[in-house]
């Protein structure tokens, strides 16, 4: 059988579940921290208390990357989810179960804990603040998630071993999400996978999918990097298209079939947010757009990755002076990141209005489209999709570029779009829309799986 892997937070059960588990599944159990006291001959308290938590978290870690391949169930410890090396070890031909409990119901159970605190505050405080600071660990861990508040460690056991046979989408969903599909522009041979996956039974329950979420969006080159890495990494998820005019049923969808994450597109980045149950603070309320959907726990959470896209081609020109051409979803992630490197930074779009809008949310300027030439920055960033892939116009004129200006383009597909084209004709310094796509998929990956993989193993997938 594929490997269980029980994730979560101190107190929740991940001991007593995992063994009712094995039990019934006829494998062993093994604990990740008994296995770290075996190793070593000594307690995690003791560890904690001469040597520290850095050094038991090294130990964790090798534990961890020589856990048996199959055919067990495995309990880990509270934190091991927060370390990329060991989700990449656990997530291996894996299903993650994460256990959660309320805060009482922790409290009440590791209060005579020998285990060391792991901050100054009051167990009770300690317990919320950890359980927030490692929340979106979590959730990356999460391929079901039950609430052991209120039940026994039976039937937790009982419920996991149910959804793990029969998948969590209820039959007249899966007709529903392949209806959905069929419906919509998507390639044979993903459309036959997604056939298998939501048939009655499903070929696999355990499979869960994600996608791409805009209109359109049958250029994106998420399914084939995705469905890469996800081969690479022996994951148990599917990528496909998300193609519909409606955003709310899009997202109806992806919360019936328990679908896993989701990248948003043109023209959705904004109006998802009300959709979602949380916004990351962080990012994407200050941006005013959403590229990242992580399901998890019956929870909808929104993130931008775009921004950190744009901002890392970029470092090096720190402070110059910037025009952003471009007021939607991805501008508002660019004026985030040009803004953050100190630049100079003046948006123009076509209607002046929205170039104003988001001028007073980034703290920056804003300008009528052609008081371009007047600017002349050192850098100019597209934003809008003028050159993707069926319009092929540029935003520029190639008389208005000059050597020494740096264009990045944002647009992906085609690879060197026709102001990139016109940009290196004129001798100007070009980035491509390919460095943002890796870097926002990047940590699009990390934030879905706790998986942090170098920008080297994303761009080997992309023509």
């Amino acid at each position: 059988m594929k490997r269980i892997i029980l994730t979560g937070y101190r107190g929740t059960g991940k001991t007593e579940i995992g063994k009712q588990l094995a039990q019934m599944n006829g494998v062993p159990f093994l604990d990740t921290d008994t296995l770290i006291e075996q190793r070593t001959g000594r307690s995690i308290p003791d560890i904690f208390h001469e040597d520290g938590e850095e050094r038991f978290r090294n130990i964790e870690r090798d534990v961890i990357a020589s856990l048996p391949p199959a055919d067990i169930v495995i309990g880990t410890g509270g934190g091991a989810v927060v370390d990329p090396a060991n989700m990449e070890h656990l997530r291996k031909d894996s299903s993650l179960v994460l256990l959660i409990a309320d805060i009482d119901t922790i409290e009440q159970r590791i209060v005579r804990s020998p285990r060391p605190p792991l901050t100054d505050l009051p167990l009770r405080e300690e317990i919320a603040e950890m359980m927030d600071r490692r929340r979106q660990h979590y959730y990356a861990s999460s391929d079901l998630c039950i609430d052991t508040s209120e039940t026994t460690p039976a039937a937790a056991a009982e419920k996991i071993a149910g959804l793990l046979k029969t998948g969590v989408p209820t039959a007249a969903a899966r007709a529903e999400g392949l209806a959905f599909f069929r419906g919509g522009r998507i390639p044979a041979p993903s459309l036959q996978r997604l056939e298998q996956i939501l048939a009655d039974p499903p070929a696999d329950p355990q499979m869960r999918i994600l996608g791409v979420a805009g209109y359109p969006c049958a250029h994106s080159r998420g399914p084939h990097l995705f469905n890469a890495l996800f081969d690479e990494f022996h994951l148990n998820n599917f990528y496909t298209f998300f193609e519909d005019p409606d955003i709310g049923r899009i997202m109806s969808i992806a919360r019936s079939l328990n679908v896993k994450g989701l990248s948003v597109t043109i023209p959705f980045k904004q109006d998802v947010m009300e959709l979602l149950d949380e916004v990351d603070e962080h990012a994407a309320q200050q941006i005013g757009a959403v590229n990242t959907v992580v399901f998890s726990c019956g929870s909808a959470i929104g993130y931008n990755t775009d921004w950190l896209g744009v901002r890392k081609p970029l470092v090096s020109l720190k402070g110059v002076k910037a025009v952003l051409l471009g007021a939607g979803g991805v501008a508002s992630a660019a004026a985030y990141a040009l803004v953050d490197l100190d630049m100079d930074v003046t948006i123009l779009n076509r209607t002046p209005e929205h170039a104003k809008l988001l001028a007073q949310r980034a703290g920056c300027r804003w300008a009528a489209w052609d008081t371009f030439d007047s600017i002349r920055p050192d850098l100019v960033v597209n934003a809008t999709p003028l050159g993707m892939e069926p319009d092929e116009r540029s935003p520029l004129a190639e008389e208005q570029l000059y050597p020494d200006l740096t264009v990045f383009d944002l647009v992906y597909t085609p690879p060197v779009t026709p102001l990139i084209e016109r940009a290196q004709a004129k001798g100007c310094k070009t980035i491509t829309g390919t460095g943002m796509f890796v870097e926002q998929a990047r940590e699009q990956f990390y934030l879905w799986f706790g998986i942090d993989l170098p920008p080297e193993t994303l761009r080997k997938y992309i023509p």
